[in-house]
């Protein structure tokens, strides 16, 4: 017997998909194939103005919240009951790839799509959310719109977070919304909660691949803390000034990074420590410089690890300097989580009935899901990526591997809507 989740599946078109997925690559487009599409700019708006079209035409429902958090939403035969939610995001790192964050939400709406095309109907409404800045590439932290929505951080909190080009957040999603200004509004935070949260993703690592498997069964996200530190010295001629009598913001910042490096130092490598973004002033060949800033990504699945070596890295940094003085800002804080097995358990289901070699598996990259899990029953779907690149113009996925992905998403969110 043929089931509402099998029909599902198999109106999934691939060819449409990758179609879309190539036309938002365009978007925003840069050298070697990628993309840098930073989120609450004229490209942002041109892809979410793309993307709320193509559900219009699918009959689905646009709107936005006060986050800018976009929606499209699918009625069900019961609007009493709380909807099954999907997606991801639109942002892209500065030079990023075709596939990072928008295969989600483009799955999503192909889940949408195929379920018009073939007439069905499921108990519980679905919706497709491209969550805010998702990157934090223009905006740190990332996650914003998630954190937002799910009351893990209030927006107010990221009103003074700056671009490079010192725009604040604020100013940036007031303009955002303005632009938008067209679309209905939603309450940021909405009652009911939902029933459950599916992302699909591309796996952003080399192990699907390595192993010929198809489709991850993500079980759970590692923990991460971000902080922006920045150090202060004084500005000096660069041949005049004794190297004794200098307050050299860049030579204790290589110092402070080698002091870390030290603190993070892990034999297993599990651990992930990045130094991201540095900037200096005055930036100047010939000019001692007065100030260094730069970032810390610090990631790990054993919360413990992420308790002690996070609450250690301002004291690390210090105890680094000489002469300047430090101011360690931690920007982000995401605890591990585990996703409830209702969900994994049916993305793992999904994939058996499609068929689809499959694993479980942990993410080691931060996503959305994380900051939904708390509030509903969350999972992900990962697909391979060619050797495992991504955030990174290269960044690879084919059509059919993307399609396979799509019907395990379908099936998935047939069956908890069905529910």
């Amino acid at each position: 017997m043929t089931t509402l989740a099998d029909r599902a599946a198999t109106a999934v078109d691939g060819a449409r998909q990758w179609s879309r997925l190539m036309e938002m690559a365009q978007i925003g487009s840069i050298a070697g194939g990628g993309v840098n599409r930073a989120c609450l700019t004229p490209l942002d708006r041109d892809a979410r103005r793309r993307l709320m079209a193509w559900a219009q035409a699918a009959g689905a429902t646009v709107t936005i919240d006060d986050a800018a958090n976009l929606w499209l939403r699918r009625e069900g035969s019961d609007p009493a009951a709380a909807p099954v939610l999907t997606g991801s995001h639109m942002d892209s790192q500065p030079e990023g790839g075709r596939f990072d964050g928008i295969y989600g939400v483009i799955a999503g709406l192909e889940v949408l799509e195929a379920m018009h095309a073939a007439g069905l109907r499921t108990r519980r409404a679905i919706e497709v959310v491209a969550w805010t800045n998702e990157e934090g590439g223009r905006f740190a932290p990332g996650c914003m719109g998630s954190m937002a929505w799910s009351g893990t951080r209030r927006l107010a909190d990221f009103a003074d977070a700056r671009d490079p080009e010192g725009i604040r957040f604020e100013d940036a999603l007031s303009a955002h919304l303005a632009a938008e200004a067209d679309v209905p509004r939603r309450p940021l935070v909405s009652a009911p909660r939902p029933a459950a949260y599916v992302e699909a993703h591309i796996e952003q690592g080399p192990l699907l691949e390595a192993a010929g498997e198809d489709i991850g069964v993500v079980t759970g996200i590692q923990g991460s803390r971000w902080y922006t530190v920045t150090i202060t010295g004084e500005t000096a001629h660069a041949g005049t000034t004794p190297l004794k009598l200098r307050r050299d913001a860049v030579q204790d910042m290589v110092r402070a990074i080698t002091a870390l490096n030290a603190l993070m130092d892990d034999p297993t490598d599990v651990l992930r420590f990045t130094v991201g973004r540095v900037e200096v002033a005055p930036n100047a060949p010939n000019s001692v410089a007065n100030r260094a800033r730069f970032t810390i990504d610090f990631r790990h699945p054993d919360g413990a690890v992420l308790a002690a070596r996070g609450d250690a890295v301002a004291d690390a940094i210090r105890a680094a300097l000489r002469g300047t003085t430090a101011e360690v800002q931690e920007t982000s804080h995401a605890l591990p989580n585990v996703f409830e097995p209702t969900v994994v358990d049916a993305i793992e289901r999904a994939a058996a009935s499609l068929g689809l070699r499959h694993r479980r598996m942990p993410s080691g990259a931060g996503h959305d899901a994380q900051f939904v899990a708390p509030l509903c029953p969350s999972g992900m779907i990962f697909v391979p990526c060619r050797g495992g690149i991504s955030h990174n113009p290269a960044e690879y996925a084919s059509p059919d591997q993307l399609a396979a992905g799509t019907r395990v998403l379908a099936t998935t969110l047939a069956d908890l809507a069905a529910a």
